[in-house]
């Protein structure tokens, strides 16, 4: 698996979206893929939760409808692995009322919806066009952060050696120091750091803005793509800040430059 993650994923191309559907049991499999492909969404149908991993690991899809109690990996544990990975797809549980309590839980880990099974043509259709728009929102919102990025670092990035040119992916971050965003690695000297695909999104994220205070609220939403309350938020980037911390420390003075501003969010400020 660890292999596949690291190889570039194919994106399934369609002008609806493309949705994993992961369910157990074959008759609910089928009818939510029928109903779906008759909505002209790409559509591929998966038994449990290792087969839905696999596909995530192989190619980029928008939805995953993903049923909570599965014999072996349950959605749960699918959704937390989903998460670790970085995988950038929006969930929406299938869910009996027994476990409604859990799906409710699993909104405040990144699911956008859920929905009690039996569900109607009506609400599955509504639900997967919602998370649908709220990834494309996202996304929307990603690519314009990074052009933000590129206008702010380019001239530095540029003059990091005369004449030649810098990608757009690497940044500067101090002497014999600089971060690369396409291999999520930090640099420093002979030195590579690997970086986790939230750690990366968290630190292009504060330096495109940097000298900016930005709210805890506004950077779960930035980094992971879904709202919390402020004070979950401030919980929820604790041990993020603290492990992206840890790694700019290996630059000289670099672990001073994340900024906690206690109560409203964080900052990066680079020592001159």
């Amino acid at each position: 698996m660890k292999r596949r993650r690291q190889r570039r994923r194919e994106v399934v191309m369609d002008s609806r979206g493309s949705v994993l559907v992961v369910d157990d049991e074959r008759t609910t499999r089928a009818t939510l893929a029928d109903i779906l492909r008759l909505e002209g969404y790409t559509v591929v149908p998966v038994a449990d939760g290792l087969a839905a991993l696999e596909q995530l690991s192989q190619q980029e899809y928008d939805v995953m409808l993903l049923d909570l109690r599965m014999p072996g990996m349950g959605g749960l544990e699918v959704l937390a692995r989903v998460r670790q990975a970085g995988w950038d797809v929006e969930v929406v549980l299938l869910t009996a009322h027994s476990s409604v309590e859990s799906a409710i839980g699993a909104l405040r880990h990144g699911a956008a919806d859920y929905l009690i099974k039996p569900a109607h043509p009506d609400e599955i259709r509504a639900a997967v066009s919602k998370a649908l728009e709220r990834r494309r929102q996202r996304l929307k919102q990603r690519h314009l952060l990074e052009e933000l990025m590129r206008t702010m670092h380019g001239e530095e990035a540029g003059r990091v050696k005369s004449g030649e040119h810098q990608p757009a992916d690497r940044i500067s971050l101090a002497a014999d120091a600089w971060v690369d965003f396409k291999r999520r690695q930090l640099h420093v000297g002979g030195e590579e750091v690997p970086l986790s695909p939230t750690e990366a999104r968290l630190l292009k994220i504060l330096l495109a803005r940097e000298g900016e205070v930005i709210p805890h609220q506004e950077l779960v939403r930035l980094v992971q793509g879904y709202e919390v309350e402020a004070a979950e938020a401030s919980e929820m980037l604790r041990p993020l800040v603290s492990r992206l911390r840890s790694k700019l420390g290996h630059i000289p003075g670099g672990r001073g430059w994340l900024v906690n501003v206690r109560g409203v969010g964080y900052l990066l400020e680079r020592s001159q």
